[in-house]
């Protein structure tokens, strides 16, 4: 059976996903969930590929077929074929779907290589990963994560709002777990994909210590119900090229006194250890190459829209449209440039791995935030108006009316019919629901972008840029 085939068989496991106030109990047959579950069982079957497959998968210790996600890269050029890996899976959906070329899995074994950096303040830690990276490594599972907290009142703390259980805590421990009460947001692609990780995405304080876990859980998770947003997804592939095929459903995790087992509870309400765990290189950097990775096959898609955009009218000789065009490759080779530094300037650690290296991934990360916002603007400046004249379907240029529309719907270099495919992809980027939901992701997926690159700031090395400064001017 194909990878794709397997993953499909395990979406109907029973899990709680609710759209439009009902449950979906057949995902891969919804039509608002059936064109997204089609594209990623056909991207996991690129590892069955003779070619491809073997540029994804790497051979495990028991003799498993894995993904190169899953990697413990012991040689520099490991983190080089980690890349090349996750360009081919980014690609695949041309960047617009963020969860399911690994950068999760990424930081599971991010986890697992730095098992035992938090054993004296959590001693099941160590155990725990170590038997959970092998469990969804050698089943190929998909990942992804929910982390912010539910926005009922952002002028306090979770734990100033008493017993309204927003956001996740522990009800009551059991001899078989914890159980948990509240909600957690959001978990792009948590509908279709096989596990959750559930930890805080901001810092915890001393005082929200019952906020501050971190564990997995499975889908189908008893006591667990996915809440979908408004489905973004078309039946019209046509005409909607990207939101029939890509629509990365959002859900927002709400857990009813879910018991979640010893064994996949990886923190127990610990803030210090939580926060020394997310601003561990070892334990997010592996998640974050991926991240990198992704952002430029996205950037580049936008690049590639927008130079046929020009070309389709004949904008591409003024200067102030080469200028921007211009800005577009900029980007793409800001970011790319920054994507190779990290790995040939990766760093052999005392636990014998490769790391690449962190200030290029966070740079291209944070820059990221800005990019893509700036891409989608170029977008539009170029099409202008062009974008709402397009038919209502691409069928009407072959109906009745079809003769008379050609002249009208053309481009300087091609046909009513491929100009108005163009404009179809474009507005799904640029205007659509699914577009406007991307540049949102975008933005806040990493949390407040202050934050983000406040954290950068403060992990800076400035020593030296100061220690030289001050010697010729101190």
């Amino acid at each position: 059976m194909s990878s794709g085939k397997r993953y499909i068989e395990r979406l109907n496991d029973g899990r709680q996903v609710w759209l439009n106030g009902e449950w979906v109990k057949d995902l891969p047959s919804h039509p608002d969930f059936r064109g997204t579950v089609a594209s990623i069982a056909s991207i996991l079957d690129l590892q069955d590929d003779p070619d491809i497959g073997p540029q994804l998968t790497f051979e495990t210790e028991t003799g498993v077929k894995a993904n190169l996600a899953y990697l413990i890269p012991t040689e520099k050029e490991d983190n080089i074929r980690r890349g090349h890996s996750f360009k081919i899976w980014s690609d695949a959906t041309f960047g617009v779907m963020s969860r399911v070329a690994g950068s999760y899995r990424s930081q599971i074994t991010g986890l697992y290589i730095n098992r035992n950096f938090i054993n004296q303040e959590q001693p099941h830690f160590a155990e725990r990963i170590e038997n959970y990276f092998k469990y969804v490594r050698d089943n190929d599972l998909l990942i992804t994560s929910a982390g912010h907290d539910p926005q009922v009142d952002r002028s306090k703390l979770a734990h100033d709002l008493g017993d309204l259980y927003t956001a996740v805590r522990i009800v009551r421990e059991t001899e078989d777990g914890i159980i948990v009460r509240g909600a957690k947001m959001i978990a792009t692609g948590g509908a279709y994909l096989d596990e959750i990780i559930i930890s805080p995405l901001a810092k915890k304080t001393a005082a929200e210590k019952e906020y501050a876990s971190l564990f997995v859980i499975p889908a189908n998770n008893p006591g667990v119900y996915q809440i979908s947003r408004e489905s973004f997804a078309s039946q019209q592939e046509e005409d909607h090229p990207l939101s029939s095929r890509y629509d990365e459903m959002d859900t927002v995790i709400v857990f009813d006194d879910a018991l979640i087992p010893w064994e996949r509870v990886l923190v127990k309400e610990d803030p210090d250890t939580l926060w020394k765990l997310r601003t561990d290189h070892v334990s997010n950097g592996f998640g974050l190459h991926e991240i990198v990775v992704r952002l430029v096959s996205k950037l580049e898609f936008v690049t590639a829209v927008a130079v046929e955009l020009a070309e389709s009218i004949n904008i591409t000789k003024f200067a102030h449209v080469q200028e921007k065009l211009a800005e577009l490759a900029f980007q793409v080779e800001s970011v790319k440039a920054l994507w190779y530094s990290s790995e040939h300037k990766s760093t052999l650690h005392p636990l014998g791995v490769w790391l690449p290296s962190k200030q290029e991934l966070a740079t291209a990360k944070n820059l990221g935030n800005k990019y893509y916002p700036r891409a989608i603007e170029i977008l539009q400046q170029l099409s202008g108006s062009g974008m709402l004249q397009v038919p209502s379907r691409l069928d009407d240029l072959r109906g009745p009316l079809g003769p008379k529309l050609q002249k009208y719907y053309r481009g300087s270099d091609r046909s009513a019919e491929e100009r108005g495919k163009l404009l179809k992809l474009s507005w799904e980027l640029v205007g659509s629901q699914l577009g406007a939901r991307h540049e949102l992701y975008e933005r806040f997926y990493a949390g407040d972008p202050a934050r983000t690159f406040a954290v950068q700031f403060l992990d800076y090395d400035k020593r030296e840029l100061i220690a030289k400064a001050r010697a010729k001017f101190g």
